[in-house]
């Protein structure tokens, strides 16, 4: 006879789960190597590539590789929280806490035309590090969205939810 868990029939945590899941992991990595082949690049080729720019496409490329490297910090450090949760260091409430240092602003969409003047490799990266901030915006409002108390009168399929929860954290808005 098979023994029944204790929790057997609450719902389960998607933000805890979540956190401890291969996509992740994978966010993860993405993130993180991100960062680092978008420091290689402003060190680098970057700094050189500024160097022939004219007066004002310059100063894009500062305002532009500032804000790239904000988006960048922010992200990391909500990555690292994450991966605090997943490897059992911190709890999600505490990581919740923590998050509200975290900016995950949608960002100042910068002045195309400016932006059509900078060099492609800058213009990749601040198109990769966009999708990478509204893939964590959305799984941060999945993670942090209030779940249905166990005494709360459920209106539908609880597992539709949670199936509808998924598909909007790994959902692609064509960016």
């Amino acid at each position: 006879m098979k023994e029944r868990s204790v929790n057997e029939g609450a719902p389960v945590s998607f933000g805890e789960k979540l956190a401890s899941s291969q996509a992740f992991a994978t966010l993860f990595r993405d993130g993180m190597g991100l960062v680092e082949e978008t420091a290689a690049y402003l060190d680098g080729p970057g700094r050189q590539e500024s160097k022939k720019l004219e007066r004002s496409a310059a100063l894009s490329y500062a305002t532009e590789s500032m804000r790239l490297t904000t988006r960048l910090m922010q992200l990391a450090s909500w990555l690292l929280l994450h991966r605090a949760v997943k490897e059992g260091e911190m709890s999600l409430a505490q990581a919740n806490k923590e998050k509200t240092k975290v900016k995950l602003s949608a960002g100042e969409p910068g002045d195309p035309d400016a932006i059509k003047a900078l060099p492609e490799k800058l213009r990749d990266l601040i198109a990769r590090s966009k999708k990478l901030n509204d893939q964590v915006r959305r799984l941060d409002a999945n993670i942090y969205a209030p779940s249905i108390a166990p005494d709360h009168p459920r209106v539908g399929n609880p597992v539709e939810r949670q199936l509808g929860l998924l598909k909007a954290a790994f959902e692609t808005d064509g960016r």
